[in-house]
């Protein structure tokens, strides 16, 4: 299990921010300084930019992850302690408490992160080297397989409920008492510091405190009370990783993922249609049609080699208030009387749980149909869910947000065939309909969506009519029958649904028939809206999200009509048609051009020469009364390194590849495109060509040696990707075509001096050296206008054989022609430069004779390449 496009944007988000601590040794100015660069300074009278870093736990970075619902949090965050423990070194212990909110949740954590089989612990395994092991609180008070050896060698996660470190009851007390079991830790102390007042020394809670633990707070919305900040500081962590789908005001947010993200992705069923009923009876009538139709659908998919699928309805019945309302019970009573089989229908209450054991997901499985009032909340799972019909009284608003999200979940992770099975349904009869939309935006939000997710029919009373039959003189002479009618949970004579007919739906039900319509239309607009955004970029997306947060710079209107009409070429690579969802091209990345290179084949030279020594770690420093910050410090003293080789080195050959490769391998970090395991092959291989002392030398020195493999790493795989790229142009697999527009409007994040003929209000920042080639070669009269060109993800590359190229500006002559310029200082004629030329170059031979590509250095011309006083001449002739 590989992460999805918006799921690895978080990682590079999380990592990008560690970095930003690492050079400035501060956890609030590394907060201010990433989003500054993102979109600007914050301003406190506007409130545009990022709000200051919240220090809510003092001796902690303390940092937050926004994921809707469906988004895959778990395994977001599986992949992010691999990110902070190679930001923080080896010296911090990999122990982790993974806090969750609920008991239910507690227990599919464990299972998810216990099971070899589950691609969470897989992915574990693969990125801390097979040695992970979980432990539930009463693993730890036994001291089951938990010392300080087993601490020290592996990754650590202790899976622990809100409820059991806030001493409520004398089970959740054992945590703070004396406990024997755990006495070997003692010895392990630098000093008493972390040991709270009035506690033992060798009670859990201290053990955990003294492993500065990183926390995972899964859905962290809950953990926002000064209840649960005291029991955060209690476990002395020296990082926290919140999960959520609604952050707080005190949030301290370094990635958002906006909805559109899952749904590209098929996480989601998007979006949500929402139709209001006369009554309930109609309510149950269009869950059961709709139910048939979209399993009928489903059976038609799998037969023609698609993924098995059963759909279920989530009946939303009311709580035992009064005798007239549709309870749980009633309703299951009405369904069988129906005809619809007891196996298929099951009751989920707080006090009532006839799903317990049931694999909803089996084949074998019967359940279509499950009665609720709110037990379906927040870690009840099953993508097979459909269907919420929510039964109140038609005087009341549908309170739906507290389930609603249990419908959202895509089956397989897939786009489907049926348009009808790529959404989901919300089926309601209230009079008070607009309370009840406002109670489903609040469940979308509360799913990390909004209001733009959902589309919705409120049946006017001339079509509730047609629909039902209804005779409104009826009502008037006889108006005790129609309240006896709407007291009345199911009419029976009214539903059309005959559940011993498996082979159609009954064409004559208006009502669903038009819910059908509704799906298929709202969902062809859904998938428009992907197709129009997939050039996109994904950081335009979280703009969106953050609303009036973004400063955005306009297009100044003298440039306007000049710059709409231009589209800047980009490469496309020519793909199969033969899938059902293929369009015979897509925008070419260096992944489609590795899609077959094997780093574990390539050769292993590498020049270790002037390798200096760099171990660093993380400590905890006290930067002010009782407050404390995560430091990055380098390492001098040799004793420290000793233990760590010598613990390593005592160990057969064979074990001493495979422990060193890990480490080397942490701290390159992800690669993609190139595969983990390829790295993996990789390092071992060159590993096991040296020497016991070039060994002991990489582990003194590891950062610099990694550092000099990545580089390595990627050279070779830039060389096969430009060897693949000149193969495809050659037989015309690859050709530019004309995509990329100047947006209306740009986020440059940290703004430049103003120069003039800048095509937008204001410019993205530039240093010395590009703010100098700008400003002379803009000032010639040929020039119409120039663009800062914004970096990754925000604006304009060249994609190719290179991980995109980013120029650094495009200019507009007034005789039309397009100059994509990048500069260099000229230290940086290295091989990483003379790759982007030959792209560059490329681009402007393959996308007409109105485009240029000019590479300027200062006083030097590298081959492909212009010194500035030359450059200049040839812009002005343009």
């Amino acid at each position: 299990m590989e992460l999805k496009t918006y799921q690895h944007k978080v990682i590079e988000d999380l990592a990008s921010y560690l970095e930003y601590v690492q050079e400035h040794k501060n956890t609030h100015l590394a907060f201010s300084k990433y989003w500054e660069d993102k979109i600007g300074p914050y301003n406190p009278l506007t409130g545009e930019g990022m709000e200051p870093y919240k220090n809510n736990i003092p001796n902690a970075a303390h940092v937050c992850i926004k994921v809707p619902t469906a988004g895959g949090k778990t395994f977001i965050a599986c992949n992010a302690l691999h990110t902070i423990f190679n930001a923080y070194g080896s010296e911090l212990p990999k122990a982790v408490v993974w806090l969750v909110p609920w008991s239910n949740l507690l227990d599919q954590t464990v299972e998810a992160l216990s099971n070899p089989e589950h691609p969470y612990r897989q992915k574990l395994d693969t990125l801390f080297n097979h040695r992970v092991e979980v432990y539930q609180k009463k693993d730890l008070l036994q001291g089951s397989n938990f010392n300080p050896t087993v601490v020290q060698d592996q990754l650590s996660i202790i899976v622990m409920s809100f409820a059991s470190l806030r001493a409520s009851n004398k089970e959740d007390r054992k945590v703070y008492q004396e406990n024997g079991q755990l006495a070997s830790f003692v010895s392990q102390y630098k000093d008493q510091s972390h040991v709270m007042e009035d506690t033992d020394e060798t009670a859990l809670i201290n053990v955990i405190r003294s492993l500065h633990p990183v926390l995972v707070v899964d859905e962290s919305h809950n953990a926002e009370s000064n209840l649960s900040i005291d029991m955060l500081k209690n476990l002395n962590p020296s990082f926290i990783l919140d999960l959520t789908a609604t952050p707080k005001d005190n949030s301290n947010i370094v990635s958002l993922v906006p909805a559109i993200e899952l749904k590209k992705e098929h996480m989601v069923k998007l979006p949500v249609i929402v139709y209001n009923h006369h009554d309930k009876t109609e309510v149950i009538n269009s869950a059961l049609h709709l139910q048939r139709k979209l399993e009928l659908l489903a059976i038609k998919e799998r037969s023609e080699g698609g993924k098995y699928i059963r759909p279920i309805v989530l009946f939303q019945a009311q709580p035992k208030t009064k005798d007239d309302n549709t309870t749980f019970d009633k309703l299951k009573e009405q369904l069988l009387k129906i005809g619809i089989p007891e196996e298929q229908i099951k009751i989920k209450t707080a006090n009532k749980d006839e799903l317990k054991g049931i694999d909803l997901m089996d084949e074998s499985c019967p359940v279509r149909y499950i009665i609720t009032i709110n037990a379906l909340k927040e870690g009840w799972d099953c993508p097979f869910a459909y269907i919420l019909a929510s039964l109140a009284d038609k005087s009341s608003a549908v309170d739906v947000e507290q389930i609603l999200g249990r419908v959202l979940r895509q089956p397989y992770v897939m786009r489907h065939l049926a348009s009808l099975l790529n959404v989901s349904y919300v089926l309601t009869a209230s009079a008070k309909f607009n309370e009840t939309l406002q109670n489903i935006v609040e469940g979308l939000q509360a799913c990390g969506f909004s209001e733009r997710d959902y589309r919705q029919k409120d049946i006017m009373p001339e079509e509730v009519k047609k629909v039902s039959g209804g005779d409104p003189m009826e009502s008037f002479l006889f108006p005790e029958q129609q309240v006896e009618a709407e007291q009345d949970e199911i009419d029976k004579e009214r539903i059309s649904f005959n559940p011993d007919i498996e082979s159609e739906v009954a064409t004559n039900d208006l009502v669903v028939a038009e819910i059908e319509s509704m799906a298929e239309e709202q969902n062809q607009e859904m998938e428009a809206e992907i197709e129009k955004q997939k050039s996109q970029p994904i950081d335009e997306n979280q703009f969106m999200e953050m609303g009036e947060k973004v400063k955005r710079y306009r297009l100044l209107d003298q440039h306007k009509a000049l710059a709409t009409t231009i589209t800047l070429p980009q490469f496309f690579l020519e793909t199969p048609q033969g899938d059902i969802f293929g369009t015979g091209e897509e925008l070419l990345n260096q992944e489609a051009l590795l899609k077959n290179f094997k780093l574990s084949n390539e050769d292993t030279k590498i020049d270790f020469e002037q390798i200096s020594s760099d171990l660093y770690k993380v400590d905890i420093e006290k930067v002010g009364k009782d407050q404390y910050t995560p430091r990055f410090t380098k390492i001098e003293d040799q004793q420290v390194k000793d233990p760590m080789v010598e613990y390593i080195l005592a160990k057969p050959k064979e074990n001493q590849v495979k422990d060193i490769a890990h480490q080397l391998i942490q701290i390159i970090g992800d690669m993609y495109p190139i595969a983990e395991q390829e790295i993996r092959k990789y390092v071992e291989r060159l590993l096991d060509t040296l020497n016991a002392e070039q060994l002991q030398d990489i582990l003194i020195r590891k950062l610099s040696y990694a550092k000099r493999i990545k580089e390595k790493v990627q050279l070779l795989a830039d060389a096969y990707a430009e060897e693949q790229f000149n193969d495809f142009v050659k037989i015309s697999k690859v050709v530019t075509k004309a995509t990329w527009k100047f947006p209306a409007a740009i986020v440059p994040g940290q703004l430049g001096g103003s120069i003039s003929n800048s095509l937008y209000e204001r410019e993205g920042s530039m240093n010395n050296f590009e703010t100098t080639v700008i400003a002379d070669i803009t000032s010639m009269s040929n020039i119409a206008f120039w663009h800062r060109n914004l970096g990754r993800s925000k604006g304009f590359s060249i994609n190719g054989f290179k991980s995109n190229h980013y120029p650094d500006f495009i200019i507009v002559t007034k005789s039309g022609n397009i100059i994509i310029l990048e500069t260099k200082g000229d230290d940086r004629d290295n091989p990483d430069s003379a790759s982007k030329r030959r792209l560059g170059n490329k681009w402007a031979d393959l996308a007409g004779k109105e485009y240029h590509y000019f590479m300027v250095y200062d006083k030097i011309s590298p081959e492909g390449a212009f010194n500035r006083s030359k450059a200049k001449d040839l812009i002005g002739k343009l």
